[in-house]
């Protein structure tokens, strides 16, 4: 199958994985829903296990995974409350800061530095991301900032990001003395079992909520599934930056799902702010 269809793909499932996830935030708290995106999408991916290699794995490995789980698991719990707190048009298109972040901290850990492309890329990704509250001009020229500051969900989405900026790092470590399908199969199984504890505490031990919405979430841990396995067919193809271009058009469709699903407003401010920010991050990736 072509490379960019797949990454578009991975797009549409990750988008989709997150306005389900806000449907069923409806009737279920956070960490249950955060749960849910690990814990239903582990046997769909463990199903892969048998049909592929198990590499030799060194101690590298396990040091990084063992790095790299608090991290994640902070991230999908704040990534889950800025979803759930915000609407999806504005929270959704931070993640594209992710790369930005990444210039940085792909500097710390992989000794990468920073370019002259860099530097565009982070302007015209800002411009984007101050084009989300354009509306908010006529209360001054500095109060789309301001209106990030104040929203909660965006501002969780922003540390969501800085997040996703070190394990994009550490994952590729992992991945490298690993295998990309080996990864996925194990990874998220031991993620759902390690945040597992954490929803019991959360929810006062109560296992029947796990079955609150089991179509719903089961449909969840599909689409993530899928998410997951068009990602890393479409990185076994081209070069990752290709792929990770392209998978950034998930914030719009998390745009166009806030405005058909949830009836969200001020959609085309958000649409052209998303599109610029995607032309930021494609300059940080691809070139």
């Amino acid at each position: 199958m072509n490379w960019f269809l797949l990454s578009l793909l991975c797009a549409f499932f990750s988008a989709s994985a997150d306005a389900l996830s806000k449907k069923s935030l409806v009737k279920s708290n956070e960490y249950l829903v955060a749960w849910v995106h690990v814990g239903f999408a582990a046997p769909f991916l463990l199903l892969f296990l048998p049909f592929i290699e198990i590499p030799r794995l060194d101690i590298n490995f396990f040091i990084v995974v063992t790095i790299l789980l608090p991290l994640e698991i902070t991230a999908l719990i704040l990534y889950t409350k800025a979803i759930k707190l915000s609407p999806l048009s504005i929270t959704l298109p931070f993640l594209a800061l992710s790369p930005v972040f990444m210039i940085f901290t792909s500097n710390l850990i992989l000794g990468e530095r920073l370019d002259k492309f860099g530097i565009i890329g982070i302007l015209i990704t800002t411009i984007g991301a101050y084009l989300l509250h354009v509306n908010t001009t006529k209360h001054g020229i500095l109060e789309p900032f301001k209106a990030i500051l104040r929203e909660r969900g965006s501002l969780y989405m922003i540390i969501v990001a800085f997040i996703y900026s070190i394990t994009s790092n550490l994952g590729k470590m992992a991945i490298l003395h690993s295998s990309p399908l080996f990864f996925a199969a194990v990874y998220f199984p031991i993620l759902s079992a390690i945040l597992f504890p954490v929803l019991m505490w959360k929810n006062h031990g109560e296992v029947k909520q796990l079955f609150s919405q089991l179509t719903l979430f089961s449909l969840i841990g599909l689409v993530v599934a899928f998410a997951v396995i068009t990602h890393l067919l479409a990185v076994s193809i081209i070069e990752v930056p290709y792929v990770i271009s392209v998978k950034r058009t998930s914030l719009l469709f998390g745009i166009m799902y806030g405005a058909i699903w949830f009836k969200e407003t001020n959609i085309r401010e958000r649409l052209i702010g998303g599109i610029i920010m995607i032309i930021g991050i494609s300059i940080i990736t691809l070139f």
